[in-house]
């Protein structure tokens, strides 16, 4: 019985010991095969450490160091975002502070004004003689511009009869009067076109055309419309052209060409009349195509204004006028 209990209690621990590993080679020694596995790896175990040892104070330096090392590469990026937003942006000035501001001291022999509230209250008169120290004297009311100034009523030339029109040194001579129709829906109205020329045999003349349902407002208004369009005829000493010109107007023509002293003015139509209020005594002058008096006169008008005089042709060449003639 004694024999039988050993034997139950050695199998009982055999069963609760932990199991031991053997080793996988034979050749190694005993006690490195029967040696259990909790003292194989002896990294697992923790030792204790004494608090005043010199690997505590190791380790806390370096961990110092490695916290300064990432500040400074946080701060040297932080840095390199700074250096790229400011060649970004342009360099700021420095703020001033307010502690650190001065006024100017005030010049020598001022006197603080005293507030406005407190200053003695100011007349009417006082305000007028700051006022005209300032822009000049006030208006007085009283005024001598307008003072020869009279009404006078403003009357159209047309409505003046031909006495109380304004004398001027132009005068007017009747080119053509030809009665004019316009076709409406209650029938025809009658009226009348006038083809006047103006001169004032000096070298002016000027070409106009009225219309109106009077023959003589007709006129007028032709006479108006000639002083309006004026110009100026280039003409020598001997009351001839500098030269000769061609010019067309529509479907009319015109010649013109200078003539000795003496041979008066050969021209026919609504050329002479122009030649002759413009002042020239001797030329030549032709209608080629058309006989319409208001299209060879205003075409003889663009001949004129074609032509030059010697001076104007010197200044423009800038040569003298006695090396023209060579």
């Amino acid at each position: 019985m004694a024999a039988t209990s050993s034997t139950a209690s050695a199998m009982a621990v055999a069963a609760t010991s932990p199991t031991i590993a053997t080793a996988p080679f034979s050749s190694l020694p005993l006690r490195l095969r029967l040696r259990p596995k909790p003292l194989l790896f002896t990294s697992r175990l923790l030792l204790p450490v004494p608090k005043s040892s010199s690997w505590v104070e190791s380790v806390s330096e370096e961990g110092e160091e490695e916290g300064v090392e990432e500040d400074s590469e946080e701060s040297g990026a932080a840095g390199e975002d700074d250096d790229g937003e400011d060649n970004d942006e342009k360099p700021r000035p420095e703020p001033v502070a307010a502690s650190g501001f001065e006024f100017a001291s005030p010049p020598e022999g001022y006197v603080e004004p005293a507030p406005f509230d407190e200053l003695p209250p100011e007349s009417p008169e006082d305000v007028a003689a700051a006022y005209e120290a300032l822009y000049g004297p006030a208006f007085s009311g009283e005024t001598v511009m307008g003072n020869n100034v009279f009404e006078v009523k403003v009357v159209d030339p047309v409505d003046m009869d031909r006495e109380q029109r304004p004398s001027d040194e132009f005068s007017e001579r009747v080119v053509q009067v030809n009665r004019v129709t316009k076709v409406v829906k209650g029938g025809r109205q009658l009226s009348f076109r006038a083809i006047v020329v103006v001169g004032d045999m000096k070298g002016h003349v000027g070409v106009g055309v009225g219309k109106a349902k009077e023959v003589t407002e007709a006129i007028t208004k032709a006479a108006m419309n000639g002083r309006r369009n004026l110009v100026t005829v280039p003409l020598t000493k001997y009351s001839t052209f500098p030269h000769r010109a061609d010019a067309d107007y529509g479907a009319a023509r015109v010649m013109l060409r200078p003539a000795c002293p003496g041979s008066g003015v050969i021209a026919g139509g609504a050329v002479r009349v122009v030649l002759e209020m413009a002042g020239v005594e001797n030329a030549l002058g032709k209608q080629l195509r058309s006989k319409n008096p208001l299209n060879n006169a205003r075409a003889t008008i663009k001949a004129t204004q074609m032509m030059r005089q010697f001076k104007d042709v010197a200044a423009e060449r800038g040569l003298p006028m006695e090396q023209l003639w060579k």
